[in-house]
């Protein structure tokens, strides 16, 4: 099976998360974190901040890593590295996605999120 390596960003901003519905693909309005997949040469977090730039037309730094998230869909195998994220120049412009919300943790659970990020939610809700 192939492995897809990407990374998430979990953006915070005092006690809220952003979080991002896919605008397109097989996944289309699934709710996710933004970012995307790592190319080669890349770190993680480079690839973060790349992705975040591209798709969001942001600047961030990249801080924490919460998790990395193993998950196999039915046609590759995801790897997911995921970090705690402030902006620091930007206004999370969305230019891949149709939506975005800014959610407390405990509301978190409100919207569908694609199947590998539920486990992440647990965790967040519950740290």
């Amino acid at each position: 099976m192939k492995t897809v390596e990407v990374v998430a960003a979990i953006i915070c901003e005092e006690d809220k998360i952003f979080a991002t519905q896919r605008g397109y693909g097989e996944f289309k309005d699934g709710w996710e974190f933004p970012g995307g997949k790592i190319e080669s040469g890349e770190t993680p977090q480079e690839a973060l901040k790349r992705e975040i730039k591209e798709e969001l037309d942001t600047e961030i730094s990249v801080g924490q890593l919460v998790d990395i998230v193993e998950f196999d869909y039915p046609n590759f195998h995801l790897t997911m590295h995921c970090f705690f994220c402030k902006i620091l120049k930007g206004d999370l412009v969305l230019k891949e996605h149709e939506a975005s919300k800014w959610l407390m943790k405990y509301e978190l659970d409100t919207v569908d999120w694609l199947p590998a990020d539920q486990g992440l939610i647990e965790k967040l809700m519950n740290s």
